[in-house]
């Protein structure tokens, strides 16, 4: 299509995967989820362009390509090299695949850094730190454990406790240790380099309330800004795998600097293999559309540092940035032990990706929630909506229109009315695509092919073929069969685009786009049908599983370091030890009765309740304001985790958390308990 007015330039990035490790279906969800959007663009006749990378900075990678006993530099090529691989193996049509460690991106990132500290923006402070004396390094948090100062429980992070929840400073833990050395950690005072996020806090509190950001993420945001903005800390200290900041010798840029500006490099690399303008895409004026499709726990990256860091330098802020939540498989988190921790390139080896694909689409919302790859569920959908439905369309009607009349379509539809309902959808499936509401538009989608497959049935081709005088209404049925067919292929091209791509060769006409669906083929040579997918078997599934069980191997303290890292970097869940139920008991849930609610000046969503919990009052800031007055809180009972460390906030101290469900905004939930429970009983 050739350019016009309508015509949309946009650019599309999705989390750049961390570069020590394998993609697994986890990565997969936004990989697909953005490809799917990039391709339904692409479809409706806009100017798309998706670029991506990897992120190839950080302790992790040092570390880990030195436990290999090979360069950074080795690893993350070979790492590139096989993430592209499982990208394409999955369709992912990226225009542009470059890691972070590309000379394109230390050039924009060292220009920016530049800009930031010429207008003033830079701080430069002391810090002390934890620093590893045998390794001659200054260790992250991840990489010092030790006894939880709160509920002393052995070998927890030197963040927080993954048994009572606690957070704290890495000096707070009781007799702690380097898990690269394991010997104790001396405290170091470094100088760090702080871009000032505070001096944009009346920019971010505008683009929070924008409509680039999902409601769930604005909520999110809402709680930054209660608890204070905080000045962000960009450099780290040599030996680090990174760009050294200019005028700094021996400092580095942290990861999360310069791995967003790996989509400008990214896209930067394309444009000059395309003689595309960068600049029309990134200047503050742009009239060109960005979105980042990204996991929920880099949000902060992303929405408070990233667009004020673009501000800061007189780039454009992105028009959304989506976020999606993590994949759970079977109900649960991916799990090693039962082989459903899943990489990438074991699916591929035993299952179609578009499968997948189609799996994924049909469960994925704009909302920011987990998504669960239930196995049986997969292999059933796919085989009735796909196998059944969509492809069961063209192969009951090909096989007439080939044999009895020479693969040529008759004149006029039996169905012209099944054509224009079909038709007729196109805008609303295009608007269910348009707000990444895929799963209805499967939903949509599918309702048609039951129709067209209901006309099928209604009319019963293989009885009337019997009968000479009813052939040419045989031919018109199964046309109207083959246009039904057509219109689900361009509907679903941006999902299954090799299914499509193999479609488009038996219908002969060309590559399908939106516009196709408003004129049937008519009279017109169609290729003889040649099967398009098969269905899932049980099988395949299952020799998958076993194979993921074989594959992954428990990995001692200080990959297990690097990897709850790694995951964090790429937009993954990070990968928690389960929990037992004795560990589980240690949270205790008390019944409280709320004696008072007031609002909190200078908060939007907070609420200060003061809480009896039976002989004992707490203060809590719960932030429910949104969904409820103070005044109809007062005299309930509700639910709180009584056990919980006392937190300080800009507005006092919270001493627990009061339970609450829902999406957020008025449909947030206090949990509230039978009629008969008193204050300061324990819920079992």
């Amino acid at each position: 299509m050739s350019a016009d007015k309508s015509q949309r330039k946009i650019l599309i990035t999705n989390a750049l995967p961390y570069a020590n490790g394998p993609l697994h279906l986890g990565h997969m969800v936004g990989f697909m989820q953005a490809d799917i959007w990039a391709r339904f663009q692409k479809v409706r006749g806009h100017k798309v362009t998706f670029v991506g990378g990897d992120d190839q900075h950080g302790t992790p990678i040092m570390l880990g390509a030195e436990a290999k006993g090979i360069s950074p530099q080795q690893l993350i090529d070979d790492t590139e090299a096989l993430h592209k691989e499982s990208l394409t193996g999955f369709s992912i049509d990226l225009d542009n695949y470059t890691g972070t460690h590309h000379p394109e991106n230390q050039r924009i990132s060292a220009e920016i850094y530049t800009k930031l500290k010429e207008r003033g923006h830079i701080d430069v402070r002391v810090i002390k730190q934890a620093f590893d004396e045998e390794k001659g390094m200054f260790l992250p948090d991840r990489y010092v454990k030790g006894t939880c100062p709160k509920c002393k429980a052995a070998d927890q992070y030197g963040d927080n406790c993954e048994v009572c929840g606690t957070t704290y400073d890495t000096t707070d833990l009781i007799d702690a240790y380097s898990v690269l050395s394991g010997k104790a950690p001396i405290e170091k005072e470094s100088e760090h380099y702080f871009f000032k996020v505070s001096d944009f806090e009346k920019m971010l509190l505008e683009w929070k309330n924008s409509d680039a950001l999902q409601p769930e993420i604005a909520n999110k945001l809402d709680e930054w800004f209660e608890s204070g903005l905080i000045d962000w800390d960009i450099s780290r200290d040599k030996p680090y795998w990174g760009f050294e900041i200019p005028g700094a010798p021996g400092k580095y840029f942290y990861v999360w600097l310069d791995a967003p500006i790996g989509y400008m490099a990214s896209h930067q690399v394309h444009c000059e293999k395309t003689n595309d303008d960068w600049h029309s895409y990134w200047n503050a004026d742009s009239d060109a559309e960005l979105y980042h499709f990204i996991g929920k726990d880099i949000v902060r990256f992303h929405t408070l540092f990233w667009p004020a860091m673009l501000k800061a330098v007189d780039y454009r802020q992105p028009n959304g940035v989506f976020v999606h939540g993590f994949l759970t498989v079977d109900g649960t988190k991916m799990s090693k032990t039962r082989g459903t921790f899943i990489m990438a390139e074991t699916y591929l080896k035993h299952l179609n990706p578009e499968y997948l694909r189609y799996y994924f689409a049909a469960k994925l919302s704009s909302s920011v929630v987990d998504m669960d790859l239930n196995l049986e569920d997969f292999s059933a959908r796919v085989n009735s909506d796909i196998v059944g439905k969509m492809v069961n369309i063209a192969s009951r009607c090909a096989g007439f229109i080939s044999k009895r009349f020479d693969g040529m379509l008759a004149e006029e539809s039996a169905a012209p009315e099944l054509h224009a309902e079909f038709a007729d959808a196109a805008d609303s499936i295009a608007a269910r695509y348009e707000k990444r509401e895929f799963s209805q538009a499967m939903r949509d989608i599918m309702a048609l092919a039951d129709k067209a497959n209901q006309f099928i049935d209604e009319h019963k081709p293989w009885i009337l073929i019997k009968d000479e005088s009813k052939l040419d209404e045989v031919q018109q049925i199964c046309t109207a069969g083959i246009n039904a067919f057509r219109s689900l292929c361009i509907y679903l091209k941006p999902v299954l685009p090799n299914l499509v791509a193999d479609a488009e060769v038996f219908l002969n006409d060309g590559e399908l786009n939106w516009s196709d669906l408003q004129t049937p083929l008519l009279k017109h040579q169609i290729n003889k049908f040649k099967p398009l997918i098969t269905r899932i078997e049980s099988e395949s599934i299952e020799r998958m599983v076993e194979e993921s069980k074989k594959s992954l191997e428990p990995k001692p303290a200080q990959k297990d370091a690097v990897n709850n890292e790694q995951s964090t970097a790429l937009g993954q869940d990070p990968i928690s030890p389960e929990i037992n139920y004795d560990e589980f008991a240690k949270v205790d849930l008390r019944i409280a009765k709320i004696i008072k609610a007031e609002h909190v000046d200078g908060a939007d969503k907070l609420l200060q309740l003061t809480l009896d919990i039976g002989g004992e009052t707490r203060n809590v800031f719960a932030g429910i304001k949104s969904a409820y007055k103070p005044e109809d809180l007062e005299g309930k009972l509700t639910v709180m985790v009584a056990n919980l460390a006392p937190r300080k906030m800009r507005f006092g101290m919270s001493e627990g958390m009061v339970l609450a469900a829902g999406p957020g905004g008025s449909d947030l939930f206090v949990l509230n308990p039978d009629d008969g429970a008193e204050p300061g009983m324990r819920v079992k």
